[in-house]
């Protein structure tokens, strides 16, 4: 059986950076993020999140476990003068240092096990963007492993010490053929510690 990284090595081979997009839940909220401080693309991918946490003056790390997709990444963040730097790592508890991040992108990647790491990493008024597929389906699009796949209102559930700032999931409620399906969208807020 291949590695983990050795599997997205090869989904990224004939991929471009250019085309990376970041997550709807980011774009479309890109109001709430901070004007300066540090960023985590976790999962990062071709970077599409990292690139924008970049453009909009956030110092942005980039993590994932394919050197093949980090490495487009650097190579197009450069080109760009985006200020991003990559870590290739399996991403584990371990990896996460208290109190880092400002702003913290999870887009289509699912581990239970980090949420907790996650949390403790953001700083008091950080905020963490979550945008991933749920069991409740309309098509084929995502896995098909449930270990990946959201029940219905968790991210509410997996980060409940966050403020809610917005949540949506649509599930199959009205026409399916329109607006973000298969998908649910978190935008929690670590509240900052009170004033003594």
């Amino acid at each position: 059986m291949e590695s983990i990284a050795v599997k997205w090595d090869r989904a990224y081979a004939d991929s471009d950076p250019v085309n990376a997009q970041p997550c709807a839940v980011l774009a479309e909220n890109s109001y709430l993020l901070p004007s300066q401080g540090l960023a985590l693309d976790l999962a990062c991918g071709l970077g599409g999140n990292a690139c924008f946490l970049a453009a909009q003056g956030l110092v942005t790390e980039a993590w994932d476990c394919s050197g093949v997709a980090l490495a487009k990444l650097k190579q197009y963040a450069g080109t760009k003068k985006l200020n991003v730097s990559v870590r290739q790592c399996f991403v584990g508890a371990e990896c996460f240092v208290p109190s880092r991040f400002h702003v913290i992108v999870v887009s289509r990647f699912l581990d239970r096990s980090l949420c907790d790491a996650i949390i403790a990493s953001l700083v008091p008024g950080g905020l963490l963007f979550y945008q991933t597929f749920t069991l409740t389906k309309v098509n084929e699009k995502g896995p098909s492993n449930r270990d990946f796949l959201l029940e219905n209102t968790e991210l509410l559930k997996l980060f409940a010490p966050l403020d809610v700032l917005y949540y949506r999931d649509n599930q199959r409620i009205g026409d399916a053929s329109q607006g973000l399906r298969n998908e649910a969208q978190f935008i929690g807020l670590k509240q900052p510690k009170p004033l003594e």
